[in-house]
């Protein structure tokens, strides 16, 4: 009986913080800034910042930190994760984090 309580009150807490920009089943979280979609996996968070926009310079940097191992940033075309560098990347394209592996797709 306690455990068909704690299923009924459980399962609908879940299911209300899954959305397109915060999936806690799947551990997905996406946003979109500047033009990129950015999407991190392995992210259990119920809520997640907003990316933030800094403009400096003429530059504007977008960063976005869901979770304390997934930072994300672009300034101008340069995409930096994690500190590390990944070089240019055009006007659209998309970000994956996944698991830590970084890739970017072309739109």
């Amino acid at each position: 009986m306690r455990v068909a309580a704690a299923a009924v009150l459980t399962i609908p807490m879940l299911f209300s913080s899954c959305s397109r920009s915060n999936n806690l089943l799947m551990g997905r979280v996406e946003t979109s800034v500047g033009g990129h979609t950015i999407v991190v996996t392995d992210c259990y968070r119920t809520s997640v910042d907003p990316p933030t926009t800094e403009n400096a310079g003429g530059i504007t940097t977008y960063s976005f930190a869901p979770c304390r191992d997934a930072q994300v940033s672009i300034r101008g075309d340069q995409l930096m994760v994690n500190g590390q560098s990944y070089g240019r990347i055009g006007p659209t394209d998309s970000v994956l984090v996944d698991h830590g592996v970084v890739s970017t797709h072309a739109k």
